[in-house]
């Protein structure tokens, strides 16, 4: 397929600056992740997780999925904040969703799309294919070779090049028909930039449940009439349990110098890196009418930099910016960026980050952020010495040592607790060995069953598991990690269902009887309220009569959160409709709360401004509209293949994936010492 790029001679110098989200999902795929395993490698299982129109979702590709997010994350945020394997799945599943329908209404990649788009790719400022032979013919096992290296296989590249081209032929199709009226732009402008200064009450349950104080008779009375609802339908347990902290074991190991130079020496060369040097020339964007212009100045100093070559020495670059920079504080030292840059997941709009997947010399393409256009050039990465290394890798190989450390003291105090029946005495012996205090040793949980959050251990499936073989008092459980280190349970006391006497469960008792009389005084409260406030300037009073609070907002914009109360078309509609002066009438129940609103002052959006921004907002506008239209499409298209059968997932494998991760105890990952904030 590739030789079809000798057919193109001369193309535009605009790299890719990125896929669509789901399509980065397909591009990580395709770069292979370390795997320590000495057993057949999970990125290549071929198990299907699900099949979507024929098109197999494999074990493999998950696996190579979610190990790439987790060392893109740095430890930074955990898989499970995005949603787990089953987001991940469900990406995977939407992007074959999406060539699946491009295929079926013939809007596939061709293989001469495919090689014009990998050509502008790989091209440099002249529009000269960067890998060619000692004649200047494009040489197709270096661009093979590279891709390689830096992608994991040159195959899924173009596999993915072509399955991004699909999407933006299908996206342009679905949408082709998307408008947007100048009256709908103006309106929303309107809204979005209309202003209030507002005082507020938030009638919460919580705030009303506060005042109540029910009686021991009406206690009771409550309780017998909803006894059901705290009946324990299972089985209560009370467990002591041996506690050994990782950390305190960890704390006494003695970590030389040559263990660390050894663990420094063991890095690859990527984990050695500080950061890298950059340089930028920022160009304001005064005026939003001047944007093409300054994107045009931005072009033509993007050409000048990366000249004949393709990239720009340094010096080259300080005297372009010292001469064009906007940004006083960079410009008179030759563009140079203080410090250097790391790469940090969270930061996924910072220009900055995208100058790390460059080779060193490399000028990026103007990058539009917020009012200005950046060009960047990459620098040398900056080593990480051994010293500035030193205090990270001492925590981690402390870190990962005393983790082995409390795994087998755990395994000796699950013998001697055995043997002993006694977690106190078992902690006398072996206090000194875990570094802990024989009383900060010894834990004990209140009655709890599964589910239950449990002090100093949280809601633990280990934890549960590990005592639900317990049935009879002193039955001793196997060691299983929890929070911070491994705990070794004894059962102390079981409870069979049953319903609880009162004083058991009293404070629940308590809790749900005053919320239940607070919820039947909500909105009378709140009506109550306005009707006391007859100006924005009454309600700090009037609210204070019913033990509430009145706070204050200046400034506030609609679609942003309002203090506790949040956001929501429930606030932003009345409050559009609002005039200064008044309380309105009507209270918002948001959140299980009611909201009274009192407007003190309103400042109409600037339309002279509308006027300024217009071609831009009216270009917002229609992206965003295009966006949601074909999101909607997909949706939809998902829906009608689910119901006809043409997606399967195999939920039973996804449930045995998410099994086989779970550790014993995991010891903690190792400081990152790589590029990584």
């Amino acid at each position: 397929m590739l030789k079809q790029l000798r057919r193109f001679e001369r193309t535009s110098k605009i790299l890719i600056l990125g896929f669509v989200a789901l399509m980065a999902v397909s591009l990580v795929l395709f770069f292979r992740p370390n795997s320590g395993s000495n057993q057949v490698e999970p990125t290549k299982s071929t198990e299907v997780l699900a099949t979507v129109a024929g098109d197999d979702v494999t074990v493999g590709d998950l696996v190579q999925l979610r190990a790439q997010y987790m060392q893109m994350l740095g430890g930074q945020m955990s898989l499970a904040q995005l949603g787990g394997d089953q987001r991940l799945l469900d990406g995977l599943i939407r992007e074959r969703v999406v060539t699946t329908e491009a295929n079926r209404l013939s809007l596939g990649a061709s293989d001469a799309e495919v090689s014009e788009r990998i050509f502008k790719q790989y091209s440099d400022a002249s529009g000269k294919f960067l890998f060619t032979d000692a004649s200047g013919k494009p040489d197709f096992q270096k661009y093979k070779d590279s891709v390689t290296a830096t992608r994991g296989d040159w195959q899924k590249f173009e596999h993915s090049v072509a399955g991004t081209i699909a999407r933006e032929k299908l996206e342009a199709f679905v949408t082709a028909s998307v408008r947007v009226s100048e009256d709908e732009v103006r309106e929303d402008y309107k809204r979005k930039n209309t202003t209030f200064d507002l005082t507020y009450v938030v009638v919460s349950i919580d705030k009303l449940a506060a005042k109540i104080q029910p009686t021991d008779a009406e206690l009771k009375a409550y309780y017998e009439q909803h006894k059901a609802e705290y009946q324990f339908k299972m089985p209560q347990k009370k467990i002591r349990y041996v506690f050994i902290d990782q950390d305190k074991s960890g704390e006494k190991l003695q970590i030389s110098d040559k263990d660390l130079h050894d663990e420094y020496d063991s890095l690859k060369p990527e984990f050695k890196q500080a950061g890298v040097n950059v340089q930028q020339i920022v160009l304001k964007i005064a005026r939003p009418d001047l944007d093409a212009t300054v994107f045009k100045k931005a072009e033509a100093l993007v050409a000048k930099a990366r000249g004949a070559s393709g990239n720009a020495t340094e010096d080259a670059f300080a005297e372009l910016a010292k001469g064009n920079s906007e940004d006083p504080g960079t410009a008179k030292n030759g563009g140079r960026v203080s410090g250097v840059v790391k790469k940090d997941p969270t930061k996924i709009d910072d220009p900055y980050q995208k100058v790390l997947d460059l080779q060193p010399g490399d000028v990026t393409d103007p990058i539009k952020y917020k009012n200005a256009y950046y060009i960047l050039r990459r620098g040398d990465s900056v080593p990480k010495t051994f010293d500035a290394a030193k205090p990270e890798l001492l925590v981690s190989l402390r870190n990962r040592r005393g983790y082995t450390v409390a795994q087998k003291l755990a395994q000796k105090a699950q013998e001697r607790l055995k043997e002993t029946k006694d977690p106190q005495k078992v902690a006398q012996e072996l206090a000194a060995e875990a570094n802990m205090k024989a009383a900060d040793m010894v834990r004990e949980t209140p009655f709890v069953k599964p589910g239950d959050d449990v002090p100093n251990i949280g809601s633990s499936q280990q934890f549960e598991d590990a005592i639900a073989p317990l049935n009879n008092p002193n039955d001793i459980g196997e060691r299983t990690g929890i929070k911070n280190g491994f705990a070794i349970p004894m059962l102390v006391e079981k409870r069979d269902p049953r319903i609880p006497d009162l004083d058991e469960v009293k404070d629940r008792v308590t809790k749900a009887l005053k919320a239940e009389r607070a919820t039947a005084q909500l909105e009378d409260k709140a009506k109550e309220l306005i009707a006391n406030a007859k100006t924005p300037g009454d309600l700090k009073a009037a609210a204070a009569k019913l033990g509430l609070e009145a706070k204050a907002e200046a400034n506030y914009k609609l679609e942003t959160p309002l203090g506790e109360a949040g956001s929501s078309v429930l606030l932003d509609d009345p409050l559009f409709n609002s005039k200064a002066g008044e309380v309105i009438q009507k209270p918002v129940f948001l959140n299980g709360n009611y909201i009274v609103l009192g407007v003190n002052k309103r400042t109409e959006a600037d339309l002279a401004e509308f006027a300024k921004q217009r071609d831009t907002l009216m270009q917002t506008a229609l992206t965003e509209r295009k966006s949601q239209v074909f999101e909607d499409y997909l949706a939809a298209t998902q829906r009608t293949m689910e119901a006809n059968g043409k997606i399967k997932i195999y939920k039973d494998v996804l449930a045995n994936m998410q099994d086989e991760e779970v550790p014993e105890a995991a010891p903690r990952q190792r400081p990152r010492l790589p590029i990584t904030k």
